[in-house]
């Protein structure tokens, strides 16, 4: 039987822009247009200042902190068990879903219309996101509490290593995930991020999580952030409709068993060709596909048979396709944001 989620509606703004004012007080080229390659704005103790409105790039991060199942090893069994039902279950309980915070996610939870403004002021550092969330980084010398109360989005502290701020955070609750589809955290979770400004436009964000609990060793990511000039944040609603949750149906359920060699067959590296630029941005434009003990993955998420050739996943439904010898092409994933054709490399 083939699952079908119906999406909690959003309200979305248009690309953010108040009235196409244009930003004051920002180095522009002889044209009029923003130079984002001036030199990095101080403060006057000589401190980057990284006050301004931010737009991360997009990252498949956002969508899956791991990228290939071997790599899935950073994870503890109880963690990874829970993550696998998650997956499974697509993402019928994803807290973002049912508009509650993105917690420590929320640094890649941006897209090509979501930004966040940072406020740099002497003693604290404020991240407003569009999302409508909020953070307060203390960079006054105090350090961690000791017993934090856990909260959506942490507490967090912040000193600078030369010219990157370094923050860290903990204090949160374990009611959020690191990533849209599912891998889980404690309330041990310690996040370490690395602000470091290249030049005026540009800002690269290192992100190291740390949790005994659910972790291994800690896992780090990188997220490239660029200065969004001429534009502004707008307010953003999420509406969760009672009735339309009840639709959000869980558990993905086997319709099909294709033999072992047809599964093997799907092994290997996929690279976007065409179709909806979102889904090639959401989910990666690299994908791995692979067999672990006769369960049939794409990254470290596992594929649900409908037929030999068709499977659900918690990022849609994917579709493999073969030449007329019976040699596997390309797949079509047909998700939320658009279908998209992966063609294979290897």
């Amino acid at each position: 039987m083939r699952i079908i989620t119906l999406a909690i509606v959003f309200t979305v703004p248009a690309l953010a822009q108040w009235l196409n004012l244009p930003t004051p007080g920002i180095p522009r080229t002889a044209d009029g247009k923003p130079n984002l390659m001036a030199p990095i704005p101080r403060t006057p103790d000589g401190k980057p200042d990284l006050s301004g409105l931010w737009q991360p790039e997009l990252t498949p991060y956002r969508f899956d902190v791991i990228q290939d199942v071997k790599d899935e090893g950073v994870f503890r069994p109880a963690a990874q068990a829970l993550f696998l039902q998650r997956a499974v279950n697509l993402r019928h309980d994803n807290p973002v879903t049912h508009c509650l915070p993105a917690g420590p996610q929320a640094i890649f939870a941006a897209g090509s219309t979501r930004f966040y403004r940072i406020v740099q002021s002497r003693g604290v550092i404020a991240l407003m996101y569009e999302l409508g969330n909020f953070r307060q980084i203390y960079t006054d010398g105090r350090e961690l509490p000791k017993d934090p109360n856990p909260t959506w989005m942490g507490y967090s502290v912040g000193h600078w290593d030369g010219d990157t701020l370094v923050v860290d955070s903990a204090g949160f609750n374990d009611k959020t995930w690191l990533d849209m589809v599912g891998h889980p955290h404690s309330e041990h979770l310690r996040v370490t991020e690395k602000f470091r400004r290249a030049d005026f436009g540009h800002m690269q964000v290192q992100v190291t999580y740390d949790d005994p609990e659910t972790l291994t060793k800690p896992l780090t990511l990188s997220v490239a952030v660029n200065y969004a000039a001429d534009g502004d944040m707008l307010e953003y609603v999420c509406s969760e409709d009672e009735r339309d949750t009840e639709h959000l149906v869980g558990t993905a359920k086997a319709a099909a068993r294709p033999s072992p060699a047809l599964l093997d067959r799907y092994v290997g590296e996929y690279e976007f060709r065409d179709g909806v630029t979102a889904s090639r941005d959401f989910f990666g434009p690299d994908q791995i596909v692979s067999v672990l003990q006769g369960q049939l993955y794409m990254k470290d998420f596992p594929l649900i048979p409908q037929s030999d050739t068709t499977f659900d996943s918690t990022a849609g439904t994917i579709e493999f396709h073969m030449d007329s010898s019976g040699r596997v092409t390309h797949f079509i994933l047909s998700a939320a944001e658009g279908d998209a054709r992966f063609d294979r490399t290897r």
